[in-house]
């Protein structure tokens, strides 16, 4: 019988979760499987792997064959760097204390590795998070300075508005003031003409005489 390391797909739709099984080549992906040795959360930063060292290493020494992702998994978590130290140990090019050993360097750096990557993702984190509190305040500063010359645009529109009116107010009392002085002064009477032409007549009679 043919076996293979491979994923078998969990989890809700968009935000997949995978079992890392060794199951019968024949059998369908997400089908029966022999052993489960792993689970595989891509959802995360960095990908969360929870691997059987032992047990993967067991299937890989009865001949399973891993698929191409469950072969990039194996390989990240040490489980084909512990395969091929095991094999070396069963040739005898070294002791099992050597390939412990080895093995254990290999996963301290591997471990330092991911530590720092996730150190520097909450950083960028961080800083992205400052960044953009920092743009928001400068943002609300701007509509805070924006509204504050609006009202004060407002405050002397209103300002000029109430001296216009005003003006106005007093130019119609004015008008009125007029009009009622024009109304309650009396009209001048004009003086009757002297009547000149009788002392006239009268000259010319006393001529004549």
């Amino acid at each position: 019988m043919s076996v293979k390391i491979r994923l078998q797909r969990h989890g809700k739709k968009g935000k997949p979760f995978f079992w890392i099984v060794a199951a019968d080549a024949r059998s369908k992906r997400d089908g029966k499987f022999l052993d489960k040795i792993g689970t595989y959360n891509p959802n995360t930063n960095p990908a969360t792997i929870d691997l059987n060292l032992d047990s993967a290493v067991q299937w890989l020494h009865n001949g399973a064959q891993p698929t191409d992702t469950a072969r990039a998994i194996l390989s990240y978590k040490g489980a084909l760097l512990k395969h091929h130290l095991d094999g070396g140990v069963r040739k005898g090019a070294l002791t099992q204390e050597q390939a412990d050993a080895k093995l254990a360097a290999w996963l301290d750096e591997k471990t330092n590795k991911v530590t720092s990557k996730k150190e520097g993702l909450s950083k960028a984190e961080a800083k992205a998070k400052a960044d953009a509190l920092k743009a928001e305040k400068v943002a609300n500063d701007k509509r805070a300075n924006a509204a504050a010359e609006a009202a004060k645009a407002a405050e002397v529109t209103e300002e000029v508005a109430e001296e216009v009116v005003e003006e106005v107010a007093v130019e119609e009392v004015n008008e009125v003031a007029a009009e009622i002085v024009a109304e309650e002064t009396p009209a001048v009477e004009e003086a009757p003409a002297v009547e000149e032409a009788p002392a006239a007549e009268e000259a010319s009679e006393e001529k004549e005489a």
